[in-house]
């Protein structure tokens, strides 16, 4: 933190605001700072110890995400989604593979489908860890931070075992995976299925004994539910409040509609609730996968298109015309129809959507990205205002957002 004036605008505005505020401080915080999870400037107007005004600055770290897609094919996008919500890669790259397969009218087959709700539900469990270790050092308890780390190892070895990559996977293409589950995997994810509530108890009894942390959370940041739609928040922060939508409920895909969860809310919309949202929702996770590891069909793990998904490398070694298709697909890209769609996933920080409008052929003509941090964030300059500068870390931690897919 640092107790600098404000360092926008020339002489005469810096002037003219000092007069404006009086005895009130200007204080950044950010945006570099371990309470911003990243490169977020916060901008508060502080009377004594008490934020009175907010000015929430990001961009920081934007790419260009959005036009960069416009150069590259469908399947070429694939690894910049993994650089989004870079805690859940995988749930990005479905969410967007999804998006394309909406576009051009594919079914995926059922082991396809299932594959994809694993790879879900895993990230979904490892953001989240990474969210409520990372909010429990932001208040004080940094033993929580080591511990959920402890469990998401286990779950990078699954994803490991599963893309050949731990962090960036780039696993789904248009019409499925790179390749099929491996031997093993649906083994080791049984086995932390089995051991991982155990640990979920542990971590809940820590916390909800922690006197420092219910004190730092409980009726600190309330968002109500009303509020909390009009500023667009989706996810556990708008479940926190109340709100029961899940995009997994509303507008199911991948075969969510067949599968027995629940919605976990929370009551008051407090910080205290959208942590206790995200614990339960890890033990909804669990129960997903579980159904889906027994339901698990055999059959194809991609669709059968050939002018529009890669053939298997033996025989693009040994026939011409599928080596003719993959030279087709990985140059040009599917030829997607003229049309624009829209889809949204849930993801760990709320609902992902990727519109998409294509002119034909096998780049998108324009794709916009709905990232969820960002909807979030936008309700910081209301919500913040009331509170002490120490009450910020414990907002900001219980907003588990992440400035990859808030900035693109």
């Amino acid at each position: 933190m640092s107790t600098t004036t404000l360092e926008y605008g020339d002489t005469l505005a810096k002037t003219a605001e000092m007069e404006e505020v009086g005895e009130k401080m200007v204080l950044n915080i950010g945006p570099s700072h371990p309470s911003t999870h990243g490169v977020l400037r916060l901008v508060l107007e502080l009377d004594g110890e008490v934020i009175t005004k907010v000015d929430t600055d990001v961009g920081y770290l934007h790419r260009g995400d959005e036009k960069i897609a416009e150069n590259m094919n469908w399947n070429q996008f694939v690894p910049y989604t993994d650089r989004l919500d870079y805690m859940a890669p995988l749930a990005n790259n479905v969410a967007y593979a999804c998006a394309v397969e909406k576009l051009m009218g594919f079914e995926l087959p059922p082991r396809a489908k299932v594959t994809r709700v694993i790879c879900c539900e895993l990230a979904r469990i490892s953001a989240h860890l990474l969210g409520l270790g990372a909010f429990a050092m932001d208040v004080g308890a940094m033993t929580m931070f080591l511990y959920t780390f402890t469990e998401r190892e286990k779950i990078y070895n699954l994803i490991e075992l599963l893309t050949g990559a731990r962090f960036t996977t780039s696993f789904t293409r248009v019409g499925g995976q790179t390749r099929d589950i491996p031997p093993g995997f649906l083994e080791g994810v049984t086995e932390f299925c089995a051991q991982f509530p155990g640990r979920l108890d542990e971590f809940g009894s820590m916390l909800n004994r922690n006197r420092i942390f219910v004190d730092r959370t409980k009726d600190i940041g309330v968002i109500p539910d009303d509020v909390a739609l009009d500023y667009g928040l989706t996810g556990p922060n708008l479940r926190g409040s109340g709100n029961p939508y899940d995009v997994r409920r509303a507008f199911p895909y991948l075969g969510y509609e067949t599968y027995d969860f629940e919605v976990p809310v929370g009551s008051t919309g407090d910080c205290y609730d959208r942590f206790a949202v995200r614990m339960e929702e890890m033990r909804q996770s669990i129960l997903i996968l579980r159904q889906a590891v027994a339901k698990m069909p055999g059959g194809a793990w991609q669709i059968h298109d050939p002018k529009n998904v890669l053939p298997a490398k033996d025989k693009v070694l040994t026939k011409m015309e599928e080596l003719i298709h993959q030279f087709l697909v990985v140059t040009q890209g599917p030829d997607a129809p003229v049309g624009e769609v829209y889809f949204g996933a849930e993801n760990p920080k709320g609902e992902l959507g990727f519109y998409l409008n294509s002119r034909g052929g096998g780049v998108p003509h324009r794709l916009k990205i709905r990232a969820p941090s960002f909807c979030n964030l936008s309700i910081l300059n209301h919500l913040l205002p009331g509170h002490t500068v120490s009450d910020v870390p414990a907002i900001l931690g219980s907003f588990d957002f992440v400035m990859g897919e808030c900035d693109r």
